[in-house]
């Protein structure tokens, strides 16, 4: 991990207030953090702290209410629809815990869409596809399609989606949620190597302690401030 580098992810006061009057929730309140390329940051905290809220404004999928927020050098804030589409698509990639692939697509087909829709050409898509399966231990289950394989394998599947296109940013919404403990460890262990050999920088809501001990830090929050 190289601390040297501009960070990947520079937020400043973000905050973010849904509803008014009695009814109003500070969902974050001034939270200011950086996130360095080959850095994994957790963000831990009960449901209902903020942890989803934070990763939505990071992704460019809602916009706080004040601060500023900048990733890779852009101040996303002021980026309007077909700004933010382009950031989605070339800079920040997500992994759910509901791994989202297409049922009637195999996992390599799954793994190649962000390519398609950057009509990146057939025989480079193979490649990267091929490369990225190989990577998260699935080349052998290239042709299968989601329902033939395991939860860990279908979150694996997810993973080498989201790298498909390079991105700089990763985004992970407790992606072990749906696992067992033991396939929990190996996804989340491969998401630790990912970051150290790719580079990119990744903040991964989480409530599991093991996540929380394979990362470079902890942010905690806690009714919208952030502690860490």
């Amino acid at each position: 991990m190289n601390h040297t580098d501009e960070p990947i992810v520079a937020a400043r006061g973000l905050r973010r207030t849904y509803g008014s009057g009695p009814t109003t929730m500070h969902a974050l309140r001034e939270v200011s953090f950086d996130v360095r390329p080959g850095e994994m940051v957790a963000v831990a905290g009960r449901s209902g702290s903020g942890k989803t809220t934070l990763l939505n404004l990071l992704g460019g999928l809602d916009k706080p209410d004040g601060g500023t927020l900048r990733v890779v050098g852009t101040d996303i804030t002021a980026l309007d629809d077909q700004g933010l589409s382009r950031l989605r698509r070339e800079t920040i990639s997500y992994v759910f815990q509901t791994f989202g692939l297409i049922p009637a697509l195999t996992a390599s087909e799954n793994v190649g869409i962000p390519l398609r829709m950057r009509r990146t050409p057939v025989a480079q898509r193979e490649q990267r596809v091929a490369l990225l399966l190989e990577l998260v231990g699935l080349r052998d289950h290239a042709r299968q399609r989601p329902a033939e394989l395991s939860g860990g394998q279908q979150q694996r599947v997810a993973i080498a989606r989201a790298l498909a296109g390079s991105p700089r940013l990763l985004l992970a919404d407790e992606p072990t949620g749906q696992l067992d403990a033991e396939t929990g460890l190996s996804v989340m262990a491969l998401l630790r190597a990912i970051v150290d050999s790719e580079g990119v920088a990744a903040v991964v809501a989480t409530h599991d302690p093991v996540m929380m001990s394979l990362a470079d830090r902890v942010l905690t929050i806690a009714d919208g401030r952030l502690d860490g």
